[in-house]
């Protein structure tokens, strides 16, 4: 950004007033501190054509996988706080990854989204939640098929414990015993998943493809609305990652990674705890198309006599 401003003739100077919007590292600031009128403008007055957070759904309980009392006290606080941001008039958009987490964690948001507009006396568009799957958690095909990782162990813990210890185990049943093991231990699986290649996992990178998808249809749909995409902390480091060039770190219950889609919708600025990069918006359809068969061949050059 720096550069950008230096190269554009405009004062480096400014870039801290007008750019730097801190992501303060308390989970639940929507807002980041920043006033509602600094947050529909950045780069010295170029409009947002979307404000996007990825927020990370609220505390679970082990058992049932659902909300803790301390999860939805989160999203409620989240949801006061959200309102704060808001302009009087402003479209909030809410689509969750259809788990039970992410949707409890919406309907709670919601909740004190309402209550905060309505203490603070401003009118919100708002846009009820539905779940949407391009922002689902990443998926782990089983014999069932595709589905939430969660999901797929807990319907097959049993299978997976009596088979822990004989020879010939699946591969689908290897590597999600893997997977679990290292979350047992007290390990990172996130991490080995940005990493390691599983073979019945999605790939981040399809990922971050599916969720930059989902933005696109959503800014498509609601022009100018701020964006709040209530996911998992794998999604959301894998597209923090894409941006940033680093794995972020696991983000904590409610707190969120922020895409400020520019107009034009080309360029776009990526932050995460107080780390910023623009990027190109990805073009969907230019990118390429990943299949088992090897068929990629070189481009011809022209000859250049003709």
């Amino acid at each position: 950004l720096y550069l950008r401003r230096y190269r554009t003739g405009r004062r480096v100077a400014a870039v801290g007033s007008e750019v730097r919007l801190g992501d303060a590292a308390s989970p639940t600031r929507p807002g980041d501190g920043e006033t509602a009128r600094a947050s529909s403008f950045v780069h010295g007055g170029t409009q947002l054509a979307n404000d996007v957070y990825l927020v990370r759904h609220g505390e679970v309980d082990p058992v049932d996988a659902g909300l803790t009392e301390q999860g939805v006290h989160q999203a409620y606080t989240y949801g006061l706080q959200l309102a704060d941001q808001c302009r009087n008039g402003e479209r909030v958009v809410i689509r969750h990854a259809g788990t039970d987490r992410t949707s409890q964690t919406a309907d709670h948001l919601v909740r004190g989204l309402v209550d905060g507009a309505d203490r603070a006396g401003r009118e919100i568009g708002l846009v009820e939640p539905a779940p949407m799957a391009e922002f689902a958690n990443f998926r782990f095909v089983g014999p069932d098929g595709p589905d939430d990782l969660t999901e797929v162990f807990r319907r097959h813990y049993a299978t997976a414990t009596e088979r822990a210890a004989t020879d010939g185990q699946p591969l689908w049943l290897l590597e999600l015993d893997r997977f679990w093991q290292l979350q047992i231990s007290g390990g990172d699986p996130i991490a080995a998943w940005l990493s390691l290649p599983f073979l019945h996992v999605e790939p981040s990178s399809m990922v971050v493809r599916r969720m930059w998808v989902g933005i696109g249809r959503l800014g498509d749909t609601y022009p100018g609305a701020r964006l709040v995409l209530i996911t998992h902390s794998g999604p959301m480091r894998a597209f923090a990652m894409a941006a940033l060039g680093y794995d972020p770190s696991e983000p904590y219950n409610l707190e969120h990674v922020r895409a400020r889609i520019l107009r034009g919708r080309t360029d776009a600025i990526i932050s995460y705890r107080n780390r910023y990069q623009e990027i190109c918006v990805p073009s969907i359809a230019d990118l390429p198309v990943w299949n088992t068969v090897e068929t990629w061949q070189p481009p011809q050059r022209e000859d250049a006599s003709t």
